[in-house]
């Protein structure tokens, strides 16, 4: 009798030192992802885009751009060669512009230049005064041209900008239209792709035509990147803190009740890259 109870309770020990094993197997490992992470360790939130005016600009007022003359000529059958000239008054083309601005944003080591905007697609930076492109016939056109700084925002006195309002026939012949009496809205920047400390300050600025900006008046909406922003002031503006790769950029002239103006050229999108470093893609 007692060799049995000793046999029990050594098949007793046995099974409960085996069910504590098998026990301790099947506990879960715990994973990387099943760890929390520590508040030190999370990232910052990322901050919200907004627009910085800046105002330390030089002026230029007696800076004028005309149009000297217009020539056109045919090319093949369906289009026309068109070959401005230019008129450009105290302002110096190709002149490093002198603001503590230059060395903010990005700036054209080709210095100061002409924006040549025409149907309000991106702009060419034109660097000498004469300028040739090319039309389809039977077109109508709007080319809007200004003064730039070297780090491209526009001189805003009125001389400093001109409208051409223009056609060419069947045949390629030029013909000169009257401008609108019209509120219109150029585009100029952003533009184009923004690499390192270019990416800091981008800078947000357009042309108007016909109209000033007013707290009671017309004004400019910018919506970048979905965020949207009220411009009653034509004063250039940073776009600070936006998120590398595309973004998104609309401008749009609207009235004092906040609608969009009717119209030719009241509405442009434009879409630009930024990266920390190339490839920018």
């Amino acid at each position: 009798m007692k060799i049995q109870s000793f046999s029990l309770l050594a098949t007793a020990v046995g099974f409960s030192t085996l069910m504590a094993c098998n026990s301790s197997n099947e506990q879960p490992k715990q994973s990387d992802s099943d760890t929390t992470q520590s508040p030190a360790g999370a990232e910052a939130p990322a901050k919200a885009i907004k627009l910085a005016p800046f105002a330390d600009s030089p002026e230029f007022p007696g800076a004028t751009l005309t149009i000297k003359d217009v020539k056109t000529e045919m090319v093949g059958t369906d289009s026309v060669k068109v070959t401005l000239n230019y008129d450009v008054k105290n302002y110096e083309l190709k002149q490093q512009t002198s603001s503590a601005t230059a060395g903010e944003c990005n700036n054209s080591k080709d210095g100061q230049h002409i924006h040549f905007i025409l149907d309000n697609k991106p702009y060419m930076a034109l660097y000498n005064p004469t300028h040739t492109f090319t039309v389809p016939v039977n077109s109508e056109h709007y080319l809007m041209s200004f003064l730039s700084r070297s780090y491209h925002e526009s001189l805003k006195n009125k001389e400093a900008g001109t409208l051409l309002h223009f056609s060419v026939d069947a045949k390629g012949v030029y013909k000169k239209l009257d401008n609108p009496s019209t509120p219109m809205l150029f585009y100029s920047r952003p533009k184009g792709d923004y690499v390192g400390n270019d990416t800091k300050n981008v800078l947000l600025d357009f042309y108007v035509y016909n109209t000033t900006l007013s707290a009671d008046g017309h004004k400019v909406k910018a919506t970048i990147n979905g965020n949207s922003f009220t411009i009653d002031s034509w004063k250039p503006q940073f776009i600070q803190n936006a998120p590398m790769g595309a973004m998104k950029v609309k401008l749009e002239l609207i009235d004092k009740d906040g609608k969009v103006v009717s119209g030719e050229n009241t509405s442009i999108e434009r879409d630009v890259q930024l990266a920390q470093s190339e490839p920018v893609r």
